[in-house]
């Protein structure tokens, strides 16, 4: 069994048939983790025949295996905003907010 220190922490891009997006971030090197988006908001958004028939893609946009966790979690952040996945409009991400200002 790997060590904590051996996980790659990855930070990824769902994409829905709607064509909006997810960015998320996993640090415990789980293949099958999508991410905790509001699944209400997804479903309101899809179309009858886009429940019925379903696809997501999962994108891996960055790993490593060195990173600390403060590291991946500045690196989601950063491609939340770099992707305007917290814009309604075209993502799910409700954090940060839309329109906060860097730190």
């Amino acid at each position: 069994m790997a060590s904590e220190a051996d996980r790659v922490k990855v930070v990824y891009k769902i994409t829905y048939p709607n064509g909006k997006i997810y960015v998320g971030m996993d640090l415990t090197g789980t293949t099958l983790y999508f991410g905790s988006p509001v699944k209400a908001a997804i479903a309101a958004d899809l179309t009858p025949e886009q429940r019925r028939d379903l696809t997501v893609r999962k994108e891996i946009l960055w790993e490593s295996g060195s990173a600390s966790d403060s590291e991946a979690r500045a690196k989601e952040v950063e491609l939340i905003r770099q992707l305007r996945a917290n814009d309604p409009a075209i993502g799910y991400n409700r954090w940060p907010r839309l329109g906060t200002p860097e730190r």
